[in-house]
């Protein structure tokens, strides 16, 4: 937007601008790093009325630096250069209420100095959050300037892995069978997800080890039922025991390598096959992207043949469906956006594409073959001249095989700072992946959607997501 400023000669009593502004959980967040304010007052996860609902109280500075705003900007605008600025703070802000921020000139003095009437309003219902006068050193050349020219900010927060805790936070806890979760990383996130409600664990393993990295993170593991099993393979096989005997209703793993996992649940007769092959979607919580990214697959199928791929978006549709997304728009990667025989993945991309169209894949919109650039973002698409409902929206990636799809996640993890969540679907329960590099946020999501994915193939009724802003 161009803005034009008013100089001290242009200036009339009486001249009053508003500016609205909308308080954002994110808004928040960059006001405590750029001030070292941290009360937790401020921050999501404090309920200061007694509601059960975190209503983060916006920082009264935050609140009277929107007056700022409006003389910087608009009245008097560029130029203009504080003298003083009182406040009277009468109210309080919430995260996600309308403000107002409104000032009215109420003298002109000889030595350029101007005085404003200063206010903040709620604009719902008009109430009064800050009041005061501010003095100011008026412009005296005229300024033309486009407000737009400054550097976008992202927070580095993951407020879709924030939405699926919270929603998944009403179920049931589900039994889990947790895998040799013998060092500390791997029983940490059983634990934790068990604090959280999102499962009840099974710890199998090695006795001693378990009981040894329990003690390391000072966690009291007395509540939980423990089955001592001396070897890896031999505890992976004990874990899909209890799916089958209907114990545990998904598998997560610990300290051990997957294929022992993989192996037992792909064991025949009596294995966790559920008629499709078995695929990985990460879960990705991209920072500033609207809506969580499902990445698939990067952990299971190195090179998948089209049979394969037609499981592993049928997969990644269904897990999509169940976080939400009523009809999933997957985009199908190649390194081109046109068939070009020469390379394989765009070929098998518009073949997906294709099967979609005659409901051999079904639940959601499948296009292909997309470059990275027009799946994800619009202008690249319309750049490319690429008309359909996913180019440019795309909520699932299908990669071509899993060197790029390790690849591309990786990059989203430690680039774009973004957090992953794994599960392995097409077993008859969802099998939790967990990496020891995974933080707290990663396990905590990782179970909360293997959770919502088991209650929806239960029949159980999820609960609707609670808006945190």
């Amino acid at each position: 937007m161009i803005r034009e400023n008013k100089t001290y000669d242009e200036l009339r009593v009486g001249d009053s601008v508003d500016l609205h502004r909308v308080c954002t959980l994110d808004d928040l967040y960059v006001f405590a790093n750029a001030s070292g304010n941290h009360n937790p007052m401020h921050l999501p996860g404090m309920d200061d009325d007694g509601s059960h609902r975190t209503e983060p109280v916006a920082p009264s500075l935050w609140v009277g630096s929107l007056i700022s705003a409006v003389l910087g900007n608009v009245l008097p605008g560029a130029g203009t250069l504080y003298r003083s600025q009182t406040f009277d703070f009468v109210g309080r802000a919430h995260a996600g209420e309308d403000l107002v921020a409104k000032v009215t000139l109420k003298e002109k003095r000889p030595d350029g100095t101007v005085v404003f009437a200063t206010e903040v309003k709620r604009a719902e219902d008009g109430m009064p959050i800050v009041t005061g006068e501010a003095i100011v050193v008026a412009p005296v050349q005229k300024v033309v300037f486009d407000d737009h020219e400054l550097p976008g900010l992202v927070v580095q927060r993951h407020r879709h892995f924030d939405a699926l805790i919270r929603r998944a936070g009403p179920l049931p806890p589900m039994p889990t069978a947790v895998v040799c979760p013998e060092e500390p990383n791997s029983l940490g996130g059983a634990v934790l997800a068990a604090k959280r409600t999102l499962i009840t664990p099974i710890l199998i393993g090695k006795r001693a080890k378990i009981l040894a990295a329990a003690a390391e993170i000072g966690a009291d593991i007395s509540g939980y039922e423990l089955i001592d099993v001396d070897e890896d393979a031999k505890a992976a096989h004990a874990g899909v025991d209890l799916v089958i005997a209907g114990r545990a209703k998904a598998l997560m793993k610990g300290h051990l390598h997957t294929d022992h996992l993989l192996h037992a649940a792909l064991r025949k007769p009596d294995g966790l096959r559920a008629g499709r092959r078995f695929t990985h979607v990460f879960v990705v919580d991209v920072p500033g992207l609207a809506h969580p990214l499902l990445v698939t697959d990067a952990a299971i199928n190195i090179a998948p043949d089209l049979p394969t791929k037609v499981d592993i978006v049928q997969n990644a549709i269904d897990l999509a469906i169940s976080l939400g997304i009523a009809v999933p728009k997957v985009g199908v990667l190649s390194a081109v956006e046109t068939v070009n025989p020469a390379i394989a993945s765009s070929v098998d991309a518009a073949l997906l594409s294709k099967m979609a169209d005659r409901g051999q894949i079904h639940g959601g919109l499948v296009e292909g073959p997309l470059a990275m650039d027009n799946a994800v973002d619009l202008g690249a698409a319309r750049t490319k001249g690429i008309k359909s409902e996913v180019a440019g929206r795309a909520e699932v990636l299908v990669v071509p095989d899993l060197d790029a799809g390790n690849m591309l996640a990786k990059q989203l993890t430690y680039i774009a700072k973004a957090e992953a969540a794994g599960v392995v679907l097409g077993a008859s329960v969802p099998i939790i992946l967990t990496s020891r590099a995974d933080d707290d946020m990663a396990r905590l999501a990782s179970c909360a959607v293997a959770a919502i994915h088991q209650a929806r193939l239960s029949g159980v009724e999820i609960p609707q997501e609670i808006a945190a802003e």
